[in-house]
């Protein structure tokens, strides 16, 4: 520390007020020292800075293991966000049926100080089990209940859901099936929440959804099941992975993706835009709900806000893969995708 100040031109006890958060550093002040912090790589002793009396600067984050595009996302924008408030992350991940193993994860998380907790844990048995954390943690909960009564931000995925089931109605197929994601996930059960409401909603039938898995091996198998239908028309994938195996299961039964089938995702993974043909699919800002976790959490910490339901908005991304179906008049004109609607540098191929 004493290497920093020298750095930096200020006091030792200066160096120790910008570490750990303390107010009335003036910013030019507070960023020498956090210059010189950089140019010397030095890293505080986390334990040593909270026996001393002062803060952390340490948020635990509580994930389940997967490998799944959304999840995974999520964390980096976390990692981000955090970074650029100038906090470190203590990470702990949960494995199936890690619910169990709530007690030692509150025994980790109080080893590494943290001062806040946010959780990115959709699904339903964990969320259940974290409620115990709200007694001992300000905790922000990432696609939460907000029947849990903790502060939650979460992706409007009731309103992807809906905006890609009337996409297809709109275009005129006259039902929209649907390959939904595993049951015990939280953003499955909104998903298919959203599109049976929507089918409703327009008076169309409403077919039995057909439960993946989130890998393209599940959404193959469903997939199968549909290609053999002549009647359906339209398909919405609960997310690009299933939609993937869905569109193999398809062309393996000789329907044609979008002339025989429209089909949809979700999420937009940068794989999307390059299928052939491109996904139409819904895109998700992973790094604004890190960035709105972090801000909220970081708000609990100090006591500033009463717990919160946050809504980042979901967006429709049309591509090629949906059309009106065969036989429509409107097959004469082509839809416009929103990819040739973006400027130049933001457009992706398809």
């Amino acid at each position: 520390m004493a290497d920093v100040a020298r750095s930096a031109g200020v006091s030792v006890m200066t160096v120790s007020r910008v570490l750990s958060g303390t107010t009335g550093v003036a910013d030019s002040t507070r960023s020498r020292v956090e210059h010189a912090v950089a140019a010397l790589g030095y890293y505080t002793n986390t334990a040593a800075r909270v026996l001393a009396g002062g803060r952390s600067r340490t948020i635990g984050v509580l994930a389940v293991e997967t490998q799944q595009f959304g999840p995974s996302h999520m964390l980096f924008g976390i990692e981000a966000a955090a970074r650029a408030a100038g906090h470190l992350l203590s990470f702990v991940t949960l494995g199936p049926g890690g619910a169990h193993d709530i007690r030692s994860t509150l025994e980790h998380l109080g080893a590494s100080h943290v001062e806040g907790v946010i959780v990115v844990a959709p699904v339903r048995e964990v969320l259940d089990a974290v409620k115990v954390l709200e007694d001992h943690l300000p905790l922000v909960v990432v696609g939460g209940d907000p029947s849990i009564n903790a502060a939650t931000v979460t992706i409007d995925q009731l309103a992807g859901a809906r905006l890609i089931t009337r996409h297809l109605l709109d275009l005129g197929h006259a039902t929209v099936h649907h390959v939904r994601g595993p049951r015990e996930w939280i953003d499955a059960e909104v998903r298919s929440r959203g599109w049976s409401d929507t089918l409703r909603r327009h008076g169309a039938r409403r077919p039995k959804a057909l439960v993946g898995d989130w890998e393209p091996g599940g959404g193959y198998a469903a997939g199968l099941s549909l290609a053999a239908d002549p009647a359906v028309t339209a398909i919405f994938a609960a997310n690009d992975q299933t939609a993937l195996g869905v569109l193999r299961a398809l062309r393996q039964h000789g329907r044609r993706v979008p002339e025989d089938v429209s089909l949809v995702g979700f999420d937009d993974t940068p794989e999307a835009a390059y299928l052939v043909p491109s996904l139409t699919t819904v895109r998700q800002d992973f790094g604004e709900v890190g960035r709105r976790c972090v801000e909220l959490v970081l708000s609990l910490i100090e006591g500033d806000a009463p717990v919160q339901h946050i809504i980042v908005p979901a967006e429709l991304v049309v591509r090629e893969s949906s059309a009106p179906p065969p036989g429509s008049s409107a097959r004469a004109t082509k839809p416009k995708t929103e990819d040739a609607q973006q400027t130049p540098a933001a457009r992706r191929p398809g």
